[in-house]
């Protein structure tokens, strides 16, 4: 699809949130998908649930994507993820994420690069941040809470990890001229915070995919003139 957004990402980019009646997690209504989509502008969403950057360019590498458009990379925070029940059992000894730093980074250059190499140019999103005091309930859940929190010194550590993992793509993005779609400052900034995030902490709410794609909107606005007509989106629309 010529002039498209392809958008490789995880369960944010997919639009999923938490149901608490259901109690289990399902795709939001008015997600940014849907949202864009019925704006008009052509979205071709490669996410899912539980991806990592490095299923998301295995995705990527498997795939035939090529031509003019441009590839959205948003992941994150299932990278920064941690083995809560290792953590639990051993909080004296050191415990990576999911995707070791050092690793994330490399991986989202080898992404911008092999997506240029295809005719896509590369975008970075800077992902929304999280809650930590609903992502630490959430994931001590049946496990020792004193000992996860003498592993992390304070809750707030959790926020403090997960934004380690966001200046990461800031530095990829430096490395490789790489344009940010940024996310996670819409949300810090937001006077209702607590609003914008489901009961496990981590997933933005409906409201959450709402400022989503209103800041996805007036980003595609702004950058018209960089990356030419890509989809209807007007200025006007994005407020």
């Amino acid at each position: 699809m010529q002039n498209a957004i392809h958008l490789w990402g995880d369960s944010i980019g997919k639009g999923v949130i938490y149901d608490p009646i259901r109690q289990r997690y399902c795709l939001a209504k008015d997600r940014c998908e849907k949202q864009l989509t019925s704006h008009g502008i052509a979205l071709v969403n490669h996410s899912r649930m539980g991806a990592t950057v490095i299923d998301g360019y295995a995705d990527f590498a498997a795939g035939g994507v090529s031509g003019e458009g441009l590839a959205v990379i948003e992941f994150g925070g299932n990278d920064c993820d941690l083995d809560w029940q290792a953590v639990s059992r051993e909080p004296q000894v050191f415990h990576d994420g999911k995707t070791p730093l050092a690793e994330f980074g490399e991986v989202l250059r080898l992404f911008a690069r092999d997506a240029r190499a295809r005719g896509l140019e590369p975008v970075f999103v800077l992902p929304p941040p999280l809650h930590p005091e609903r992502y630490f309930d959430w994931v001590c859940r049946g496990l020792d809470h004193e000992a996860v929190l003498a592993y992390l010194g304070d809750v707030g550590h959790i926020g403090r990890w997960h934004a380690c993992y966001v200046e990461a793509i800031r530095q990829a993005a430096r490395d490789t001229d790489t344009v940010t779609l940024d996310l996670y400052t819409p949300f810090m900034r937001s006077m209702d915070y607590s609003s914008l995030f489901c009961e496990d902490g981590i997933h933005p709410s409906s409201r959450g995919q709402h400022l989503i794609a209103m800041t996805v909107m007036q980003a595609i606005a702004d950058g018209a003139d960089r990356y030419g007509r890509i989809g209807t989106v007007s200025a006007s629309a994005a407020h």
